[in-house]
């Protein structure tokens, strides 16, 4: 048995709650991990309340995509992983088939990547949802390349902050937007070649400026909703708006065509298309340790809770007060 996250019915933070569950043996090209950390993220909270891009088909319902651990048996056909091998979980399945808010899961083998000795379990937990996600959308897709100016909001969100360091090492010039000034020093520290304060700055006058009248070749955009319009606005000829997120919770009005208007493209884009495909997400791995050998990459947790606590780390995450990574650790 297993204490686990589970929920009956869709809500905020209070419909989590604990409960022993029998984990069992995994099936062919599964793998049982001990969960020592997991990271939380804004995906799990929309599943919880039906807004994700996919609907919880089934109640008691589990959650948890990001997950750092031990391997504690393989099943059938899993080749490259080995039982008591430290590994981290990258979101690469259905919330509605697997989840690692958990003492013990059972996950996809090939969700899971060798955590190197020099990586503790809370950084593990951090790691490959937000550099993935940056890595993906701005290098894989984007194809952003020295020289290119990047326009990311949710700067401190663990995705923007990685989003940051990804841009910087490149040889890209992140520029972060914050809606008030309390972040802004923090996101110089973290490497933003430039903070702009939504409240009381003009983003496009700013950028603009910033770009010698160029605008930027990629927007990184958490928050979509009416404020895409806006942002749309600051991306160069030829440029890329990616969306990744839906913060603003509202509708997304797509920015109409107008004569005389840049050429642009604007682009969903899922963490998934990374992770789901074995040779990007060999490249993001590559990438992402190469970064954080040369500690380049940096991943920032601003807090954690112990699994007994997860409805008081949900309020937190949703929140929106931290800067970086919210990480759940697991007491064995």
């Amino acid at each position: 048995m297993a204490t686990t996250v589970l929920f009956d019915e869709l809500g905020g933070p209070e419909v989590l709650r604990l409960a022993d569950v029998e984990v069992g043996e995994p099936g062919p090209g599964e793998a049982r991990i001990r969960v020592d950390a997991i990271g939380l993220n804004r995906a799990e909270v929309l599943f919880r309340t039906g807004r994700y891009i996919e609907t919880v088909k089934k109640f008691p319902a589990t959650l948890g995509y990001e997950a750092a651990g031990v391997i504690e048996a393989v099943g059938e056909g899993v080749t490259g992983l080995a039982t008591g091998q430290p590994i981290s979980v990258v979101p690469s399945f259905s919330l509605n088939d697997y989840g690692v808010y958990a003492e013990r899961a059972i996950v996809p083998a090939r969700a899971l990547l060798p955590r190197p000795d020099s990586i503790g379990a809370i950084e593990g937990a951090a790691v490959w949802m937000p550099y993935v996600t940056a890595y993906g959308a701005l290098v894989e897709v984007g194809g952003m390349r020295p020289g290119d100016t990047v326009v990311l909001n949710a700067a401190s969100s663990s995705v923007g902050l990685a989003a940051i360091q990804v841009a910087d090492r490149v040889g890209a010039t992140p520029i972060a937007l914050t809606r008030t000034a309390d972040k802004k020093d923090r996101l110089l520290k973290e490497g933003a070649a430039e903070v702009i304060v939504t409240e009381s700055e003009d983003v496009t006058e700013r950028v603009l400026a910033a770009t010698g009248g160029r605008g930027a070749e990629f927007v990184f955009d958490a928050v979509a909703g009416p404020g895409l319009r806006e942002l749309a606005g600051v991306v160069a000829p030829g440029g890329t708006h990616l969306v990744y997120g839906a913060l603003s919770g509202e509708p997304t009005p797509y920015p109409g065509i107008e004569l005389g208007m840049p050429a642009l493209n604007i682009r969903a884009y899922s963490m998934h298309e990374t992770t789901t495909r074995p040779e990007r997400l060999r490249r993001a791995a590559a990438f992402v340790a190469s970064g954080l050998r040369s500690n380049a990459f940096r991943p920032v947790v601003d807090r954690t809770f112990e699994l007994s606590e997860i409805v008081e780390a949900h309020r937190y995450l949703e929140s929106n007060a931290q800067i970086g990574k919210i990480v759940v650790t697991v007491p064995h």
